[in-house]
């Protein structure tokens, strides 16, 4: 299988050690990813898709057509990227003015689109594309014992009939049973289907309340579970659930969980090196990194 690799800004730029998991973990699972030379920002929610359409498709057009020249579908890991080219594929695809208007701004580039080229999610090629049965047969050590909470990418649900590669959107599963074949324990709570609190823009435009949002998930987490680490698989998801816990930990709050991209977690499994997989982050995950030593 081969994937053009659309990595989008937070990952290369903040948290690099998700782009080296990704890298290594995914040839281990006969997946080849193909660099897109030349790709800008997705664009996220927020900006462009807010502000100008036209900009917003042009934008989408450009990155999805260095993707269609060398016929591959792309990958994308971060949840906001995922639902802002799919969404502008959507447009791209079935409004032929549009379209037409995007190749007429992109013509002075020398490219076109024609929205050939599809958006797969990470987890989405893990899961129906790969397996767990592969996954577990790959890795050489396991998360037995391990207690694990999810936080499902909600820009990969709604709109379900545009983005939605889980079934059903309102009680996702096909991350955490990705967890269950590394071996951990996935435990289940009550606003384990909520937002992160960090996507489009809440925590910029509204910070009080988007750690106020946080704060309920994390406190729901350590009163009804046993988890010791969350796992996610967004760049969002990853860095407000981290960066938040030291927020609140700065105001006296007591939080701690470990928060990973799967990608890291199953590079780790494979047996790569932590530093190179799993460096970066707020909260420590030494009590977690001492498993694979």
């Amino acid at each position: 299988m081969k994937y053009g690799l659309f990595l989008g800004c937070n990952t290369p730029a903040i948290r690099p050690d998700v782009e080296r998991a990704i890298r290594v973990s995914m040839p281990k699972l006969d997946v080849e990813l193909i660099d897109l030379e030349g790709y800008v920002c997705c664009p996220a929610f927020g900006t462009f898709p807010s502000t100008d359409e036209e900009a917003y498709l042009s934008v989408s057009g450009w990155n999805l057509s260095l993707a269609e020249k060398k016929g591959l579908d792309l990958l994308v890991e971060c949840g906001s990227c995922y639902s802002s080219l799919s969404m502008g594929r959507e447009h791209i695809t079935h409004d032929e003015k549009k379209k037409a208007r995007v190749n007429e701004l992109l013509a002075p580039t020398g490219r076109t689109v024609e929205g050939k080229s599809k958006v797969r999610h990470i987890t989405d090629v893990l899961y129906n594309e790969i397996g767990c049965e592969k996954i577990t047969k790959t890795i050489g050590k396991q998360l037995d014992g391990l207690h694990a909470v999810i936080q499902y990418p909600c820009h990969t649900l709604f709109p379900h009939e545009l983005v939605g590669f889980d079934s059903p959107p309102a009680r996702p599963h096909i991350l955490g049973n990705l967890v269950e074949a590394l071996g951990a324990k996935v435990d289940h709570f009550s606003c384990e289907y909520t937002c992160c609190g960090g996507a489009g823009g809440f925590h910029r435009s509204s910070a009080i309340e988007a750690k106020t949002f946080a704060q309920r998930k994390l406190d729901a987490i350590k009163q009804e579970t046993k988890a010791e680490i969350v796992v996610v698989s967004c760049i969002t998801c990853l860095m407000h659930l981290d960066n938040v816990q030291k927020e609140l930990n700065e105001g006296n709050g007591n939080y701690d969980l470990a928060v990973f991209d799967y990608n890291q977690l199953l590079a780790l499994c494979m047996g790569f090196d932590p530093q190179q997989v799993a460096s970066i982050c707020a909260i420590p995950r030494d009590k977690i990194i001492a498993r694979f030593s």
